[in-house]
């Protein structure tokens, strides 16, 4: 099961990364833009905790299933929890911030 699990958990720490890029995207073109965008600079810089949190448990949860079949069950539940939480944040921001 070692390999499968750090397959999943690797996915799952892919999938909170995402967040953390996109947010990071977001914030540079929120800064390039001057007064313009210092909401979407707010916005990103209060959501970016969140979204370093969710890849530091989903990165937590890779490191863990390096163990026994019982250490890669709570790494795949670190780093599938963590990837839900950054992919539902990384929806919710694109949803916010559309472009037609």
């Amino acid at each position: 099961m070692g390999i499968l699990a750090t397959l999943i958990a690797l996915a799952g720490l892919l999938a909170a990364l995402g967040h953390v890029g996109y947010l990071g995207m977001l914030s540079n073109a929120a800064r390039k833009k001057g007064a313009s965008g210092a909401e979407i600079a707010q916005r990103t810089k209060s959501r970016m905790p969140v979204a370093v949190g969710a890849s530091g448990v989903a990165l937590l949860g890779l490191l863990i299933t390096s163990g026994g079949f019982f250490a890669d069950v709570i790494g795949i539940l670190l780093a599938v929890g963590g990837g839900v939480v950054g992919y539902r944040g990384l929806r919710q921001e694109q949803e916010r911030y559309r472009t037609p």
